[in-house]
């Protein structure tokens, strides 16, 4: 796994970008735009996944940077399941929950990726799996 030398060459954090992007987009239109509730709600696990991530890395710990990538995976389960609940009620079409969930299960997948090498690779870290 590569070094990092800045949050932004993560590829988790690019990804959780792009997913920002298109979390605001969502609901620009349509009933999802009035419900601010929800909105809210998944603009802000979207943009949480990206803060997480630089928060975890700009401490320099690797225990705190692991419990942040923690963080960062649950909030992009959050997000999926938000896009669930937009597609189910009819916020938003089928087509775009389908396009959603790869870019946030792409996401977790680097997450967990790198939270694994953390594991594997910092005595600090080992011992803190929980699954």
């Amino acid at each position: 796994m590569a070094t990092f030398t800045r949050f932004e060459e993560i590829e988790a954090w690019k990804t959780a970008d792009f997913m920002v992007v298109k979390v605001y987009a969502l609901l620009v239109d349509g009933p999802g735009a009035r419900d601010w509730a929800l909105k809210d709600q998944l603009q802000r696990a979207s943009v949480s996944i990206m803060c997480n991530i630089a928060e975890g890395f700009e401490s320099r710990l690797d225990r705190t940077f692991y419990d942040m990538l923690r963080r960062a995976k649950g909030s992009c389960g959050e997000v999926r399941t938000l896009v669930h609940i937009a597609g189910k009620i009819g916020y938003i079409s089928e087509e775009k929950v389908s396009a959603m969930m790869p870019i946030c299960l792409k996401c977790s997948g680097q997450l967990q990726a790198l939270m694994s090498h953390l594991e594997t690779t910092r005595p600090e870290v080992r011992g803190r799996r929980l699954w």
